[in-house]
């Protein structure tokens, strides 16, 4: 028995047995690529359910969201003057705008949904365990992301919603102790 101290969780998930940059970078991308195509699967990951594939759901509108949201990129004017005025002109002008931005709507959505479904499914699981826990932590850190997003992006119109939106989210943000009223107020630009 050795006197050396057991590595925390930390250590463990984040230094690997990698000492250098080249190593660390490979031991990512393998970490993904072995999340998409692993060299062993047990037999009871392979049956079919009804939560199967939302992974690739998720993948799917989240190519989707990119591919509409930059196609509405190209008439969207972010300014408080001309956001709302914006939005209708692609609405009602441009061709196909209305089925675009439709697309994005709920794609945006049904994304935020698809990815707390297959979290969840990937805690019932056990998927996070040894020897994935990074993947769960990425996880987490992309449905905060698609969250944070999805929030933004119902802001982009800068309507009435969208005012009312801000209002109830900042206000929300004033409560965390210590640091909510800071939060508030720089998210707002000021008291």
């Amino acid at each position: 028995m050795s006197n050396e101290p057991s590595p925390s969780l930390k250590e463990r998930l984040l230094y690997t047995t990698a000492t250098d940059d080249r190593s660390r970078m490979r031991a990512v991308a393998n970490n993904l690529i072995l999340h998409l195509h692993p060299t062993k699967v047990p037999k009871p990951a392979l049956r079919f359910s009804y939560t199967w594939g939302l992974g690739g759901i998720s993948t799917v509108l989240a190519l989707l969201l990119i591919i509409s949201g930059v196609l509405l990129m190209f008439r969207y004017d972010a300014s408080v003057e001309r956001a709302y005025t914006s939005i209708q002109y692609l609405e009602t002008e441009v061709f196909f705008g209305s089925l675009i931005r439709g697309i994005h709507h709920w794609s945006g959505n049904l994304l935020v949904i698809t990815v707390f479904l297959h979290l969840l499914r990937v805690f019932f699981t056990g998927g996070y365990k040894k020897g994935r826990a990074t993947n769960w932590i990425i996880g987490i850190v992309l449905l905060l992301l698609v969250v944070i997003f999805n929030f933004t992006g119902y802001l982009l119109p800068w309507d009435q919603l969208a005012y009312w939106a801000v209002t109830v989210g900042t206000s929300l943000l004033a409560y965390i102790p210590v640091l909510g009223t800071a939060v508030s107020n720089f998210l707002l630009g000021g008291p």
